[in-house]
């Protein structure tokens, strides 16, 4: 039986992760998985996201997060447990 409770991670990502098509991927990534939320580049060079959906669909988007697009170079990935806002996310976008 798959865990469909619906759960909210914040992520940075930290590497060589802008200028790489980090953000659209995460983007494209999210959609595919059924994921609202936003991410965006920090002024650090870091990529920050935030992930609100079936707990399954955001292990799988951690799991990419830690590889990313090819031409990134992920060094590690810091998740945090966010609260739940089923108010705040009716998509995934990403913010400029």
């Amino acid at each position: 039986m798959r865990d469909e409770s619906i759960i909210c991670k914040r992520a940075e990502i930290f590497g060589v992760v802008q200028g790489v098509w980090y953000r659209g991927s995460t983007e494209k990534m999210a959609k595919k998985l059924g994921l609202t939320g936003w991410v965006r580049n920090r002024s650090d060079g870091s990529v920050e996201a935030v992930f609100q959906g079936p707990s399954n669909a955001i292990e799988q988007m951690l799991t990419w997060c830690r590889h990313g697009p090819r031409t990134a170079t992920v060094d590690r990935v810091e998740v945090q447990d966010q609260l739940l806002d089923k108010t705040l996310f009716s998509e995934f976008l990403v913010r400029y």
